[in-house]
């Protein structure tokens, strides 16, 4: 088993990936399958620790291209901009091919319908990312705009945790 690493902050990595032109973002599939488990490592209920394992073995495959790839769970997510004389889209188009040659050297597949490549912007954990910063999901804002009036306590819950989300933006 991995060592423990604790979870990146999401404010970070949203830091990390500010500032770049151009950004894709890939969606890692079958991270449960991944692990090899043993009968006697599954826990009674049935659940196994599989989302922190896959979270570091992630993390840990991709610390040598930290400055251009942020991973968070199963989500990739690569960030270019113009440097070393080269333009934003050759650094980006040199920066996929060296995610993507780790991904086939680890085994590790792709969900091509929820990949993004070589976007101006792209979402990343309930909000999207651009070159200018943050930005509220338009979804997200129409339903807090949109929500009924709460009813009971557990609405009101419900609604201020999704506006303080957005709020942290």
């Amino acid at each position: 088993m991995l060592p423990f690493r604790r979870r990146r902050r999401k404010d970070v990595l949203q830091n990390n990936m500010v500032g770049c032109t151009l950004y894709s973002a890939l969606d890692l599939v079958d991270g449960y399958y991944r692990w090899l488990i043993s009968a006697c490592d599954v826990a009674d209920s049935g659940a196994v620790e599989h989302t922190s394992n896959d979270n570091r073995l992630v993390t840990q495959l991709f610390r040598p291209p930290r400055a251009y790839a942020q991973t968070y769970f199963d989500g990739i997510f690569v960030h270019s901009c113009a440097e070393h004389w080269k333009s934003d889209v050759e650094n980006h188009v040199e920066h996929l091919r060296a995610v993507l040659e780790c991904m086939r050297t680890n085994k590790l597949y792709a969900n091509l319908a929820k990949c993004v490549f070589g976007a101006e912007e792209i979402p990343f954990l309930g909000c999207f990312i651009w070159k200018r910063g943050l930005r509220a999901d338009p979804a997200k804002v129409k339903s807090i705009v949109e929500w009924p009036i709460p009813k009971n306590q557990k609405d009101l819950r419900k609604w201020l945790g999704l506006a303080n989300y957005l709020h942290k933006l």
